[in-house]
């Protein structure tokens, strides 16, 4: 693991298309962004930032989501999740993120991830 910046941010954009919808995942029966997928998105954006940071056979692993759902989205609109490092305590990364679409911000939130060892992580998983 390389030294880590806090401060360190990276945006990423999504199409909101038929499976990435509440009525397709499961998570109600309207025709809109789901929850799920936009902390998916949110966590995206926060691998993706922490990644240039990790060593070849680390990878991070989500721990932490406290997120806030503020606005629906249609199917078809575009969507970004941007993550910011705001704290780094041994191999856990904190973030702030949010979610927007065309019109403006539709989420918020923390989230927190764990770096390990992606051999030894699975290792430990398929044993227990």
């Amino acid at each position: 693991m390389k030294d880590i910046s806090v401060g360190t941010s990276i945006t990423v954009d999504a199409i909101v298309e038929e499976n990435m919808l509440a009525k397709s995942v499961g998570s109600g029966d309207l025709e809109v962004f789901a929850t799920p997928m936009m902390i998916a998105l949110m966590e995206k954006s926060a691998a993706a930032s922490l990644a240039q940071f990790l060593d070849d056979g680390e990878t991070s692993v989500g721990t932490m989501v406290n997120i806030s759902h503020l606005s629906a989205t249609a199917k078809g609109r575009s969507v970004s999740a941007t993550a910011t490092i705001t704290a780094i305590d041994g191999r856990q990364v904190d973030f702030d993120i949010t979610a927007s679409d065309d019109v403006g911000l539709i989420g918020k939130g923390t989230h927190s991830r764990f770096i390990v060892d992606s051999n030894k992580f699975m290792e430990k998983t398929l044993n227990k």
